[in-house]
Parts: structure tokens; sequence; C-alpha cells
């Protein structure tokens, strides 16, 4: 992280910041626990939607990437990535977007997750008027009940229909556990336990009847040191937050010690109130409000801060020496959660060597890139 404050005294606030040096040795660790194979692992663009951090990932021979929305699997496109995997239902104009996305990037290999035959009759129908052939993997509800078909037999049918219909191809299963959240890591791996046989079953007795499954993508943050201690063929790891890391996780796994942040925010002392009181421009307009009240960020280098109020452009704390502080004085906030926080900055500067390097923009964070 970025020690002197003062090498941002020209930039506004609030502003994300990119720690370049943290982003590389975070891509590093997640390499070195998929035993420095790189075909391991395929990491979610979802956390920091920007174009360098991309760059970074094929620099270390990351080729496979995971993104959210058709605007993050074109970004990825830009940026020559070959093999994206979109984990998101494609319905109504999204799919003809698809279309136009696959066409206009021919050196990019695109699949999609399908957890209904609805989905994938009109996935199919879309492909085929646009002669067209797209890649697809089950997506299996493994118990967040927020996407995926639920991992039973009648999973097998839905499986033959996306081998049988034309103009896709199914290459494989999703298993995304967001869910799977519990603190300790016994308990964590006892809830991967109570499904992942089922789903090995399921693989088995597909490829006995000849149809193919060569691919697994496999869980996220909490349960990525789970997946990478598997030897099972064809399992793909797929983090996202640990290329960027925040207080959220870090703070509640120990096993993530080794990443460090590599992300920050930059705000600025705008009003003293009463005796203790210390008034940022850190609104939830600049990190996100998806988390309680008072715990939405950390101060790394002002520990002693105390929550008081949030509001848009706002954020009251309180200090026991407020003395300290002056009007326009830089600080240093951590988000609890990067994924969200990203999405709200247009940029980030990007700071490497405790220097200030350039302006990156987050262009993943629009939803419409031309496709």
């Amino acid at each position: 992280m970025i020690t002197n404050l003062k090498l941002l005294a020209e930039h506004p606030s609030p502003s994300l910041l990119f720690f370049v040096d943290e982003i590389k040795h975070n891509i590093d660790t997640c390499l070195s626990w998929v035993g420095n194979q790189p075909e391991r692992l395929r990491m979610h663009v979802k956390t920091h939607k920007c174009p360098e951090v991309v760059k970074i990932q094929l620099s270390k021979g990351l080729t496979k990437h995971k993104a959210a929305t058709i605007a993050e699997a074109e970004m990825l496109a830009m940026c020559g990535a070959p093999d994206v995997f979109i984990a998101y239902p494609m319905v109504g104009p999204n799919l003809k977007r698809l279309t136009n996305l696959i066409r206009k990037y021919a050196g990019t290999k695109f699949s999609v997750s399908v957890d209904h035959p609805d989905a994938a009759a009109m996935l199919g129908n879309a492909m085929s008027k646009d002669g067209l052939s797209l890649e697809v993997l089950l997506d299996l509800d493994m118990g967040f009940k927020r996407t995926g078909f639920p991992v039973e037999a009648a999973a097998l049918d839905l499986y033959r229909t996306l081998a049988s219909t034309k103009g896709i191809k199914a290459v494989g299963f999703q298993t995304y556990d967001g869910h799977n959240q519990l603190e300790h890591h016994a308990d964590r791996l006892a809830e991967l336990d109570r499904v992942w046989s089922q789903i090995m079953e399921m693989r088995a007795t597909l490829e006995k009847s000849g149809i193919a499954v060569p691919k697994i993508i496999s869980g996220g943050t909490p349960t990525f040191i789970l997946y990478s201690k598997l030897n099972v063929p064809g399992l793909e790891c797929s983090p996202g937050t640990l290329t960027l890391h925040d207080f959220g996780y870090g703070n509640r796994y120990t096993e993530l010690k080794p990443f460090k942040y590599g992300a920050g925010l930059l705000t600025r002392v705008i009003s003293k109130q009463g005796a203790n009181g210390i008034t940022v421009d850190l609104g939830y307009k600049a990190v996100s409000g998806d988390q309680p009240p008072g715990k939405r960020c950390i101060f790394p280098y002002n520990p002693e801060f105390e929550f008081v109020g949030h509001s848009e452009e706002h954020l009251m704390l309180k200090h026991p020496n407020p003395e300290k502080f002056n009007l326009g004085d830089s600080i240093l906030a951590v988000p609890v959660h990067i994924c969200p926080t990203t999405a709200l900055h247009r940029h980030a500067i990007a700071i490497a060597n405790n220097q200030v390097i350039g302006k990156w923009e987050i262009v993943g964070r629009d939803r419409d890139l031309g496709c």
C-alpha cells in the first residue's frame, strides 16, 4: 500500500487506488495455490473490471477468464483474452448481444452457463440463426439458491439436452458455492463434501454413456483453497476478490493472510465537528453501501476512528485526538467489499513502488461497450 499520501496531493478525493505491486503479488499467490499451473485458474474479472489488470494476468500465463456481464466479457476480448466464460444466464436482448460479441471477437472463445431447458432452447436458436456454435456449461446449484439446476438425477437429463441441442455444445459444469462462507476451514470443507461426491457421480454417469464433461469451473474466494487441493481432471478454480483482496474476506479467513490489499480509497477531512468529530468525503457513492453502516471500510493508518454516520457524500467519524487532523488532510481507507466499490469509480489511480504511474480506467463497470 502507499505509505506517503502526500504523493496524492494533486489528485481529487474520493478516489479509487490500485496498488500494482500488491496486485501482482496476489495473482502470483493464486497461481502458487494451484501449483503454478495457469490452466487450473480462471479468475473472475468482476472485482477489478480493468484492462490493465487483465494484461498483468495475461502476462503471467492466465488465459482463462470469468465474467458476469456482456460488457465485462467484451472488455476481456478487447484485451486479447483467448477464453472467456460468462457465468450468467443469457436471456432477452442479451442473446443478440452475445452473438454480436462472438462475431466481433473471433479471436476469443466464449462460453456461458445454462440452468434451464428453456434457456438451452433460446441459446440454441440464437446461435443456429446466426450460423454459430457456443460452448455451454451446466450451472449446478450447490446450495446458494441464486442460479443453477439442483444437484439431482434430473440434472443428467438437462446436460443431455445441452449436448444434443443444435447451436450449443455442452463442455462441463459450473459449481459456484457463494453461500459457503463458513469461517472455519473444516466446516467449509464439510459443506463442499456434502454435494461434491454427487457431482463426481453425475460426471462419471454421463461419461460412461459417451457424453463428455471435460471441465468443471468451481468456487469463489472462500472455497478457492478447497478446490485448489482437489486432484480432479479439468477442474478450474475461479476466485474473484483475491486479485485486489479486501478487509471483508481478509479479516474473516485466516488462510487468506498471504494476500495483500491491492486497492484502497483516498479520502480527505472536510469538516471537524464538536469535541472529536471528523467528517471525510467518503460517502456511500464512493465506498459500497452493501455492508452494514460502520462496517464498510477500515482505516489502516488510523485504526482509532470510530463510526458515527454515513450518507451519500459524507462519512462522519470521531477520533480521540482530533487535533492530529487538519482540513484537507488525506486519509487512506480500505473497503470491506471491494467488488461493488470498484464499480462506483470510473478510474483508479495506479501506484507502484510508492509512485503514481497513471490512471487505469474501470472499463467493465459500464453495461454496454458496443455489443
